[in-house]
């Protein structure tokens, strides 16, 4: 028909992207319409079958979109979250320390004569925001050193007069750091140095009160342990980050996501679906975050990134082909600039992997250089997932001198 015909550069987003799902689960339209009916449930007021396969076709060619009824279920047909199949245009990297009418200059100045006041506060919170905005593209190292310095900006001035609500609050804030530094020591490979940061961050969650950081500490514990191949400690870390936390944390759906991934790499599809299912609730429930570029921060766009990789475990290559595009094009910006080079990086692993069942090693090949060529990176997670690349390679390709040399490029970004 020619609605299944139409070039996907002719209709929005959304539109190309419910036809991308349905073809990837070889669903016919009317069968699509049976699972939204299926979702529902039986008490839900749906338009009748005929007038809802007709929406649905006009759905897919760009020429309705669906309505704030429709939305949710859609979405909830295909594993995911409204906001990152209907997503509302949003700044990326606010301005965040400028909001406050102070730069870092002024800031540091104040907090050098102890200047405590609300707007000091205030100017803290947003210079660690921004260090938080700045994970995705600033070079570890620099990120790092940063991190670092407002440390020990927040040490000197908990060591002077405070009340007690200010103690609590630059407590809050330092682990706010000590966790981000942990991240990045992580990313660089700094195993030993991570690892006391994050029980630093721990630590500091607990002292000032602040769950968000508690459960941080621990998503960034199963974090550790999901890169090092301990999938079950993965899931036992993130357990326990859901005991400390409770609900209402979007760190709770990065903690469901770890088990997800753990899950799949035992090879429990059942448990694999039961944690996507839990995360996706909970992020479907949430407001949609003020600052996406936060790293703490789970924008709706992530969930695609961690249904990906389960998919790609379970041997689901369409979907997982599917959702790894989708991961590329809101990684990247129109005129081709990466912004989320650590997601991007392993989606183009994805692609590798399934070209590679496929038979395609040239296709596998060049995903799994342009994964390695990105500036940002987590080497950890771009070691364990290129490993997972060439894992295929070598059942399908074994002894091939292109296998060889990307492994050999493989061992190089490793030591």
């Amino acid at each position: 028909m020619a609605d299944e015909q139409r070039d996907a550069v002719d209709v929005p987003g959304w539109s190309r992207r419910i036809r991308a799902e349905r073809t990837a689960r070889g669903w016919s339209q009317s069968q699509a319409v049976e699972a939204l009916r299926a979702h529902a449930g039986e008490n839900a007021r749906l338009a009748e079958k005929t007038s809802l396969l007709r929406n649905w076709k006009r759905w897919e060619a760009g020429d309705a979109e669906p309505d704030a009824f429709y939305k949710p279920l859609v979405a909830e047909t295909f594993g995911t979250v409204t906001a990152a199949f209907f997503p509302a245009p949003r700044p990326e990297h606010p301005a965040v320390l400028g909001n406050t009418g102070m730069d870092t200059l002024e800031l540091i100045s104040r907090l050098r004569v102890s200047d405590v006041s609300p707007a000091v506060l205030e100017g803290m919170h947003a210079a660690v925001e921004q260090l938080n905005n700045d994970y995705s593209h600033m070079e570890p190292a620099v990120l790092v050193e940063e991190g670092q310095r407002w440390l020990n900006r927040l040490i000197a001035l908990h060591d002077g007069r405070l009340s007690l609500e200010q103690h609590r609050e630059v407590l809050s804030l330092a682990g706010q750091v000590a966790r981000l530094v942990g991240c990045v020591e992580y990313d660089m490979g700094r195993k030993a140095a991570a690892e006391a940061t994050r029980r630093a961050a721990l630590t500091l969650g607990k002292e000032s009160g602040d769950s968000d950081v508690v459960g941080w500490a621990h998503e960034m514990r199963s974090w550790y342990s999901l890169t090092e191949g301990n999938y079950r400690a993965a899931i036992a870390a993130a357990r326990a980050g859901l005991e400390a936390v409770g609900p209402g944390h979007s760190v709770t759906v990065q903690l469901w996501a770890h088990q997800a991934k753990a899950w799949a790499r035992i090879g429990d599809r059942r448990q694999v679906e039961v944690a996507l299912d839990n995360g996706r609730a909970i992020l479907e429930a949430l407001p949609y975050p003020e600052n996406p570029g936060n790293h703490f921060v789970i924008d709706p766009s992530k969930w695609d990134f961690y249904t990906m990789d389960c998919y790609r475990h379970v041997g689901e290559d369409r979907l997982a082909a599917t959702y790894a595009e989708e991961v590329i094009r809101t990684g990247t910006t129109p005129d081709g600039v990466v912004r989320r080079p650590m997601r991007v990086a392993e989606a183009h692993i994805t692609l590798g992997i399934v070209a590679a069942r496929q038979g395609e090693l040239e296709a596998a090949l060049a995903a799994g250089r342009t994964a390695l060529a990105l500036d940002r990176k987590s080497l950890p997670s771009l070691v364990m997932h290129s490993r997972e690349l060439v894992a295929e390679l070598d059942r399908r390709f074994a002894g091939d001198q292109r296998v060889v040399e990307y492994v050999d490029l493989l061992r190089s970004l490793a030591n």
